[in-house]
């Protein structure tokens, strides 16, 4: 059985930090594509950024709106998966999810099989 579990979110200042954790279970995340996404009451969830599985580079995206600001990682040995968010902004606020799927990388929510349960993340002004 796969898990994924979200920790980290909370209430930051806008400009502040935060660290997002997604531990993993019954996943090599090292053969997995794993993906950050986010999600806002009445809205769709958005992507925010992706690291490649094994086998591809250790390639990744992110979208434009988050570029130079948040940074995906992963240690393949904890099989956990991070996202440092730096200079946050009250547009930040969702619940953040991470996300896994054995494609090589993709930035489409539908192509992923494994969501965690998603962790709050709220900026204040």
């Amino acid at each position: 059985q796969v898990t994924l579990v979200e920790s980290g979110g909370g209430l930051v200042q806008a400009g502040g930090s935060l660290r997002l954790s997604c531990a993993t279970s019954g996943l090599t995340i090292s053969f997995s594509a794993m993906a950050w996404f986010r999600q806002v009451p009445g809205k769709e969830r958005e992507f925010v950024c992706a690291i490649s599985r094994r086998g591809a580079g250790n390639n990744t995206v992110y979208n434009d709106s988050m570029k130079g600001r948040f940074t995906i990682s992963r240690e393949n040995a904890k099989g956990t998966l991070y996202l440092q968010m730096n200079s946050l902004k009250p547009e930040d606020t969702a619940v953040y999810y991470c996300a896994a799927t054995r494609m090589l990388i993709s930035v489409n929510r539908r192509q992923y099989d494994y969501w965690g349960q998603g962790t709050q993340v709220t900026v204040s002004s």
